[in-house]
């Protein structure tokens, strides 16, 4: 049960990655294969809109920016499973999960200043990997949080306290 307990936020990053991972395959393959976009089609949600702007590739490709969101929650699965198989979680480990989320989220800023000020449309698809990079963002940064837990010292009831009358000469 403890085991279960340590690994708590290891489940959650791992469980939020594959639900990223299975969004961004989806949306790749709305891309490459013309697969239908379950999504609205008009008013502020708009997934056709965002998906089919310039912002939807990598800059000077015709690659999809859900490629390199794939590869992030690939990697970050690969690092909750590297914690899962850990006793205890190396520090460096939980700094370099909360260094991916932190990327992860500032690119996230960038994606919805696009939609929101440039395109003046979201997409729904894109809106929950936001949330499921902030859980994850949010996950990693009180997971580097100091433990609050505090070892009282035992105490013993044999000692007293010894009262001296000498004083330290000068």
């Amino acid at each position: 049960m403890k085991f279960i307990q340590r690994s708590g936020t290891q489940l959650l990053l791992l469980l939020l990655s594959l639900v990223g991972s299975a969004i961004a395959v989806y949306l790749t393959t709305v891309h490459y294969e013309n697969v239908p976009l379950y999504c609205s089609a008009n008013g502020l949600v708009d997934c056709t809109r965002v998906l089919s702007s310039t912002y939807s590739n990598i800059p000077g490709t015709a690659i999809p920016i859900t490629v390199p969101g794939l590869a992030w929650c690939i990697a970050g699965a690969a690092l909750a499973i590297a914690g899962l198989t850990c006793v205890f979680i190396p520090r460096w480990l939980k700094v370099t999960q909360f260094l991916l989320s932190l990327a992860g989220m500032l690119f996230v800023l960038y994606l919805v200043y696009i939609e929101i000020v440039r395109l003046h449309t979201i997409c729904a698809w894109c809106t929950a990997l936001h949330a499921i990079i902030l859980i994850m963002f949010l996950a990693t940064l009180v997971q580097l949080q100091p433990s609050r837990r505090v070892e009282s010292e035992p105490e013993t009831t044999d000692e007293k306290p010894t009262v001296t009358t000498a004083r330290n000469p000068k």
